[in-house]
């Protein structure tokens, strides 16, 4: 029977979990949290420990995955890595789905990737959902993200109890629509962070608390989420990884490449873009997307202090 008219339940559903980074193991906690049985892969082994010390069991490769569960999540880190997961005819998850299982990419991803999936996925009869998620570390420790989902609208719904243990879902539409969702995120969040750390880097020129003056615009209009995530990080020179640079890299080329082809100009994501890129080169992609407010201090020859 498929997953779209099966019950999803702790005692039915068996869950398969691939990618155990800072995302990816606090949202498969929830899951073993809610009762389901949890089967893991992960490249780096050492990262599943905590789900395994849990009750969870480990898989020797996404395929292997696959053939233990109903319904198989993957949150990894580049297109790359969601191709060879994914599609790989060896040891990828679609080599050893049974027929009627999904697959469900929580990877922030190519939106032609995610449809070229549901193909391949439909034509060993699964189903694929592309769920790319926002709210970052904090948000998948709370089980409050929100949940980017495309794909057939009966699966998603049906998957309900899982996305239910890690956020909101919002249904964007079909195969590819969930990537391009949180695309959309990002562009946003980009060019909210240039205006965040330019509107620091000024206050701290200016001679003001810049403490006091985030408190102060906080509940105006300047106000955003974005402020209030990393506006006392950056502060408190904290750059430890809630999303990391070098993924939110990833992700605005994507936007970059999507914009491209559909001849659409977004300047404010192309300098956000390379104020990025701009950390990797000296060195920081590992750091956490507040850092961004590195690259702006290195143009000013100035630092924040506290």
């Amino acid at each position: 029977m498929s997953l779209s008219t099966r019950p999803v339940s702790p005692d039915q559903t068996r869950v398969g979990w691939i990618g155990t980074g800072v995302m990816g193991l606090a949202m498969a906690s929830h899951l073993l949290s809610a009762g389901y049985s949890l089967t893991v892969f992960s490249r780096t082994a050492s990262k599943t420990q905590p789900l395994l010390d849990r009750g969870a069991t480990s898989a020797a490769s996404p395929r292997a995955v696959a053939a233990a569960s109903d319904v198989v999540f993957l949150i990894v880190g580049y297109p790359s890595d969601v191709r060879a997961v994914t599609l790989d005819p060896t040891s990828g998850v679609l080599s050893g789905l049974s027929p009627g299982s999904v697959v469900v990419d929580m990877t922030t991803s190519d939106p032609s990737l995610a449809a070229e999936i549901t193909t391949s996925a439909e034509a060993v009869g699964c189903s694929s959902v592309d769920a790319p998620v926002s709210g970052g570390d904090r948000g998948a420790r709370n089980a409050t993200l929100s949940i980017f989902t495309g794909g057939n609208e009966t699966v998603i719904n049906n998957l309900s109890p899982l996305f239910k243990c890690m956020g909101t879902v919002r249904y964007m539409g079909g195969p590819g629509l969930g990537q391009r969702a949180k695309l959309g995120n990002q562009i946003v969040i980009a060019s909210t962070m240039v205006g965040l750390v330019e509107g620091m880097v000024y206050a701290h020129k200016s001679g003001l608390d810049v403490a006091k003056w985030l408190e102060a615009i906080s509940t105006g209009a300047a106000g955003s989420k974005s402020l209030e995530l990393y506006g006392k990080r950056m502060l408190d020179r904290d750059m430890a990884a809630g999303f990391y640079v070098h993924h939110f890299v990833k992700d605005l080329g994507i936007c970059l490449s999507e914009c491209q082809r559909m001849g659409l100009a977004l300047p404010g994501l192309a300098l956000a873009h390379q104020l990025y890129v701009s950390l990797l080169a000296h060195g920081e992609g590992g750091l956490g997307t507040q850092a961004l407010i590195l690259a702006v201090e290195r143009l000013n020859n100035t630092c924040l202090n506290k």
